[in-house]
């Protein structure tokens, strides 16, 4: 995309979308329909973002879609997504949280998976990252995040 407006529109859309899944994922109750909704949302925000965002974009794109995915219960591509998360920030030198989320998005998906010790030991990498996170808000998130894996009781 080479027109501003239209990047400035791509991200509007991107944005939209991203807090849209947020508002279906704390919704107590959803019906088939809105999981559906929910899911094409998260991949449409993180095409928008490919067009108009930074690959920081691109990492926590993938992250919601590895967490919708764990939500509706389908390990294999939570996985797949939150793999995408930590291969973006390696390639591009992001670390910070979105690395650790990246380690709490892969716990999620190996928990979904119903394989413990290997939600464990992404677990351990999360918190590994967390203490490289300079914000301690940010830390929080995090740690709040880890303690919502299913299946996994706390152990730090």
């Amino acid at each position: 995309m080479t027109d501003a407006t239209t990047g400035g529109d791509e991200r509007q859309l991107a944005v939209d979308l991203f807090n849209g899944v947020w508002q279906l994922l704390e919704k107590a109750e959803r019906s088939a329909a809105e999981d559906d909704r929910m899911l094409h949302m998260a991949h449409a925000s993180r095409f928008h973002w490919d067009n108009a965002g930074a690959a920081v974009h691109l990492a926590r794109g993938e992250w919601q879609c590895s967490r919708v995915y764990a939500v509706l219960r389908r390990a294999e591509p939570a996985l797949h997504h939150a793999q995408r998360v930590l291969d973006i920030c390696r390639d591009n030198g992001i670390g910070d949280w979105d690395v650790a989320f990246g380690y709490e998005a892969l716990a999620r998906g190996y928990a979904v998976a119903g394989d413990a010790d290997a939600a464990r030991a992404a677990t351990e990498l999360a918190l590994a990252a967390v203490e490289e996170i300079v914000e301690e808000d940010d830390r929080s998130l995090v740690l709040a995040d880890l303690e919502t894996i299913p299946g996994q009781p706390r152990f730090w």
